[in-house]
């Protein structure tokens, strides 16, 4: 049992490029000083004083900056491509981390939040195109599981260490830390990872059981929809960063270490628990079902909280919801918005489905903050699971109209319904 356990485990590995590695690797990288962000909430409202609305401000504005960010990034990697856009977003958006740290008026705070988000966040849909780039039809579920579970595992130790650090040397320190690493994986990319190049009269990839020959995402109504209700599942998991340690530190009183704790064990439950999960999960069930069941977690994971408000057990049951959540939406949801593009659209594709995260923060913090602050913490957590609730039925009624294949995409591709390039792809 142990042994094919093991063997299932290890297989959930194989056929992944070279490319594909070194692309998580240089994310590890990068993920494993992230220390700002989970404490910037936290840091304002603490160390600088500010009240929990100016600090849900300060992460809207993160939000909308990661929004330009997300737009720009998408567009430039069609146009220059993704490789040049991954590399100066990594390496200014150091520098400006660093910046940041000897910032303390509000208004300066404000400002350097949205060009930082701007310039850091560009980076996700260009980290998107050079994985899709390097990865072949049939494994890019797993390819992009990989880079996650490479993010989740530097989440893992960036707010743990971030944490310990903040209560032992305060928090500038943490901006250094973010910063450095940040320029560190840029350097990474630009030493070990190549551009891929595309011969000139290479076919594009065509998914025809899925898509239809879109020129422009504006114009698909379906993954507009999936948008929608992908921008609302967001708005409610990614609280996680920004409302949910506020909670830990004024509700619960847990120090900066048990907080960091908790937000690591989010890091590391996914980073153990995805690959195998996906592995069986898309050979099992129809993609838009692992979304939605993705999507009741979420709500279950912020809604158990109301039960013992001062319990860590409940914390932590809390958490581990919202990490199996996020094993079973966010791995399907990126291979959906991926199965509907080609390669002289995937950028404004992926840069159209990273805004849906940039609203989140634009909307999360923002009215989070406002309903914490004049109704108190439980309302939200029921606010909170009533919206994932309905974001659920959309997602089913989603499936409903629009039936998601039954077969994996390694069964599609083996029986010849997916075309690949002339070209290898990974």
């Amino acid at each position: 049992m142990l042994a094919r356990t093991l063997s299932n485990y290890l297989a959930s590995f194989s056929g992944l490029s070279r490319a594909a590695w070194l692309i998580s690797l240089a994310s590890f990288i990068n993920r494993s000083g992230t220390m700002v962000i989970p404490f910037l909430s936290v840091y304002l409202t603490t160390d600088l004083g500010f009240s929990l609305e100016q600090a849900g401000v300060a992460m809207t504005l993160f939000g909308l900056g990661s929004l330009t960010g997300s737009y720009l990034g998408g567009y430039f990697s069609d146009k220059i491509g993704y490789y040049r856009v991954l590399f100066w977003s990594l390496f200014l958006g150091g520098a400006l981390f660093i910046i940041l740290g000897f910032i303390k008026s509000l208004h300066g705070i404000y400002i350097m939040i949205y060009v930082l988000s701007s310039v850091g966040e560009a980076f996700r849909p260009a980290n998107m195109s050079a994985l899709a780039a390097h990865s072949k039809p049939e494994n890019r579920t797993r390819s992009y599981s990989l880079m996650r579970m490479s993010i989740n595992l530097g989440f893992t130790i960036g707010p743990a260490i971030g944490g310990v650090l903040a209560a032992w040397k305060g928090y500038q320190t943490l901006f250094w830390v973010d910063g450095i690493t940040c320029m560190a994986s840029a350097v990474f990319f630009r030493i070990f990872l190549k551009p891929k190049k595309i011969p000139e009269g290479t076919k594009t990839e065509i998914h025809p059981v899925e898509i239809q020959e879109f020129k422009s995402p504006y114009h698909d109504r379906q993954y507009l929809i999936f948008l929608l209700l992908t921008v609302l599942a967001a708005t409610v998991f990614l609280q996680l960063i920004s409302t949910l340690p506020v909670y830990y530190k004024q509700v619960m009183h847990l120090s900066e270490g048990k907080i960091g704790g908790l937000l690591a064990l989010n890091g590391l439950v996914v980073f153990l628990l995805e690959m195998p999960l996906v592995f069986t999960l898309e050979r099992k069930m129809k993609r838009m079902n692992c979304i939605g069941a993705g999507v009741l977690m979420f709500g279950f994971g912020y809604i158990v909280l109301n039960s013992a408000p001062q319990s860590m057990a409940i914390a932590v049951l809390g958490m581990l919801a919202l990490s199996i959540g996020e094993i079973f939406n966010m791995p399907f949801a990126n291979s959906y918005a991926l199965s509907r593009t080609t390669d002289a659209n995937r950028g404004k594709y992926m840069g159209l489905y990273s805004m849906t995260y940039s609203l989140a923060h634009i909307c999360g913090p923002f009215f989070s903050m406002k309903i914490a602050e004049k109704h108190g913490f439980d309302t939200l957590w029921y606010l909170s699971a009533t919206i994932c609730l309905a974001t659920f039925f959309g997602f089913m009624l989603m499936k409903k109209r629009n039936p998601d294949p039954t077969r994996s995409e390694e069964t599609v591709h083996k029986e010849g319904l997916v075309r690949v390039p002339n070209a290898q792809t990974s």
